[in-house]
């Protein structure tokens, strides 16, 4: 919540962080592709034609995988909550 100067409160949603975070990243070309992941955001996985549109894509889904899943935006459906041991 922000305030206001006149005692009111406002919602603030930032798409992104005001300070950029900085991730481990790994590239392999395999053939024609660059396959990129971090290994500091687990699931940030993805490819690209070129080594910039691997990093940029690797950007986009290490922000995915960080992003809090709004259950309250997802299509109506049944969630069960529950505990998995591995």
């Amino acid at each position: 919540m922000i305030g206001g100067g006149d005692g009111r409160s406002a919602r603030a949603s930032v798409d992104y962080p005001l300070m950029p975070n900085t991730y481990k990243a790994t590239f392999l070309k395999r053939k024609n592709w660059w396959v990129a992941w971090s290994e500091d955001v687990p699931g940030a996985l993805t490819q690209g034609k070129t080594l910039a549109e691997a990093k940029a894509n690797l950007r986009d889904a290490i922000r995915l995988m960080l992003a809090p899943v709004e259950l309250d935006q997802l299509p109506k459906a049944r969630i069960v909550h529950c505990r998995v041991r591995v």
